[in-house]
């Protein structure tokens, strides 16, 4: 609908950063050409009056020899007299616009008017009749000239008179104002050079910023911002030497990194290690797992354009140990099952018992069957006192016992009850045990053994099995992050166990390793310094 009002028309700068920052740059370049210039003109112009005062003066030197000084001492003041012929003489051949030679009383002897001889000079003829030399810019009776005035000298140098010669200011000027426009085509041509220059740096910003508006570019820096650091999912750029370039507060939470970890090299920032090896692209593929201190981290690489490359990382430490547990609980169930069966069996067989009367068989035989797992719980507790250890391996018992394998503590099994950080060795031994359950499954005669003891303020625990024991060439493979030679199972990946074990021992300052057992299995052995506390102390895990 038209108001019949005019539209206002709005003039400003353009959007575009490529128009912008031409327009900057001509604005520029123009900007220096103008001052250049001015910058240049003003000392030339100095330096023509110099070069005219210095001419004027020579000129001037020249013309007053001991002859003219003869011929003024000699001849009257007029205009054919040997003074103004040979004053004309010298203009005339010099280019001069006056030669004025006058006496001590500054009445000219020559002058190009005519008229002006006999006359006084104009301006003051003190400074030369004292002996000294004069250069100036000044404006006499034939207009503004550039002057030099000299004593005039007989033979015996005596100061007779005195030789003025002035150069025509005007053809100084002329001369600065002919240098101008070759001066201007000089900087003209620089001028276009630069705008030249400008384009072509502009078009490579346009592309490099794909033509975006400085608006366009603020709000994406600013969402960008508001992305990164609300994410729940881990971020970290890198440039192409592998320095951090950009962390959210999501990737400085998982990897224990601060702030000033940007700018750093990743072997500097990590350390060496599976993570930094993914991270700089020395692992490839998809959701790689990777351990940072008890965290399990899913993470993603993708290269960029400019060499380097922009990581994502996502904590699943929650998520596995809950496939854990799951896998747990199966087994539980697996055994629950078992037993149950097993339980139905006894039942019939105690019903049966009761039915034929034989009442003390049916008394034996359910002291026996409660004996048996009675007697392996009391066994754990005498040797384990940490009650959170106990349960697990009076759990992994039961389990073991399901599955046919049998389970037990050494002799030389003892440790107290002052662990600082008993689920850290809650988590070691169940990975331990777990595996050497998988590795004897279904074989004959398996057997896992455990070991536990006290060295001062170490503990030390070796975990053998009966099974086909692990290769010397795989024994450093198998404590690698994603390394497994078991199938995955439902939940995720495998090969983190054993990555865990060892990533929570060096992180205690101990270690873990892995090696034959008398058996032929495997025997892992883990040293964990310090692991408990000074005696009538309390532990931290043990505040309760």
């Amino acid at each position: 609908m038209n108001t019949g009002q005019p539209r206002r028309l709005r003039i400003g700068l353009p959007q575009r950063v490529f128009s912008q920052v031409l327009l900057m740059q001509l604005a520029i370049a123009g900007g220096v050409a103008v001052l250049a210039t001015g910058l240049f003109l003003r000392p030339l112009s100095a330096q023509l009056d110099q070069q005219a005062m210095r001419r004027a003066l020579s000129i001037a030197e020249t013309t007053a020899s001991p002859a003219i000084a003869e011929e003024l001492l000699t001849t009257p003041p007029t205009v054919d007299g040997p003074v103004q012929a040979d004053a004309e003489r010298i203009r005339k051949a010099t280019g001069a616009e006056y030669i004025v030679i006058c006496d001590r009383h500054s009445v000219r002897w020559s002058h190009p008017t005519l008229s002006e001889i006999g006359r006084p000079v104009s301006t003051s003829a003190a400074v030369p009749l004292s002996g000294h030399e004069v250069m100036e810019i000044d404006t006499g009776t034939l207009g503004r000239s550039a002057r030099g005035k000299v004593p005039l000298r007989d033979a015996r140098h005596r100061i007779v008179g005195v030789v003025s010669v002035g150069i025509k200011y005007d053809s100084v000027r002329g001369h600065l104002v002919s240098m101008v426009p070759g001066l201007l085509a000089y900087a003209g041509g620089a001028l276009a050079a630069g705008a030249l220059a400008a384009y072509l740096i502009s078009r490579r910003l346009q592309r490099q910023t794909h033509d975006l508006a400085f608006s366009d570019i603020a709000a994406l820096l600013a969402e960008r911002e508001a992305m990164l650091h609300g994410i729940r999912e881990g971020v970290v750029a890198l440039d192409r030497g592998d320095r951090i370039r950009l962390m959210n507060d999501e990737a400085q939470r998982l990897l224990n990194l601060g702030p000033q970890a940007i700018g750093l090299p990743l072997a500097e920032a990590l350390g060496e290690g599976r993570i930094a090896d993914v991270l700089a692209g020395r692992v490839t593929g998809d959701d790689l797992l990777t351990v940072r201190g008890r965290r399990v981290l899913v993470t993603n690489r993708m290269p960029t354009d400019d060499g380097g490359a922009v990581a994502t990382l996502r904590d699943r430490t929650e998520l596995e140990q809950l496939g854990r547990e799951l896998d747990s609980t199966r087994g539980l169930i697996d055994a629950l099952r078992a037993q149950d069966h097993e339980h139905a069996n006894r039942l019939h067989t105690l019903l049966g018992l009761l039915e034929l009367e034989k009442h003390e068989e049916a008394t034996d035989f359910i002291t026996e069957v409660v004996g048996v797992h009675r007697t392996t719980a009391e066994q754990i507790t005498e040797k384990i006192h940490d009650p959170l250890l106990a349960a697990l391996l009076v759990g992994k018992a039961t389990v073991a016992a399901e599955r046919g394998v049998s389970l037990r503590l050494t002799p030389d099994t003892l440790l107290p009850d002052r662990l600082v950080d008993p689920q850290g060795l809650v988590t070691i031994v169940g990975n331990l045990v777990d595996n050497a359950l998988d590795a004897v499954s279904a074989t004959a005669g398996a057997q896992v053994e455990v070991e536990l003891h006290a060295q001062g303020r170490s503990a030390v625990l070796r975990v053998s099995d009966s099974g086909a024991g692990i290769p010397e060439s795989q024994r450093e493979l198998i404590f690698t992050e994603g390394w497994s030679t078991k199938k995955p199972p439902a939940h995720g990946k495998r090969g983190l166990g054993l990555a865990l074990v060892r990533r929570l021992a060096e992180r205690q300052g101990g270690s873990a390793r892995v090696g034959e057992s008398t058996d032929g299995g495997a025997l892992f052995t883990v040293v964990l310094p310090e692991a408990l506390s000074e005696p009538g102390l309390t532990a931290v895990g043990d505040v309760r």
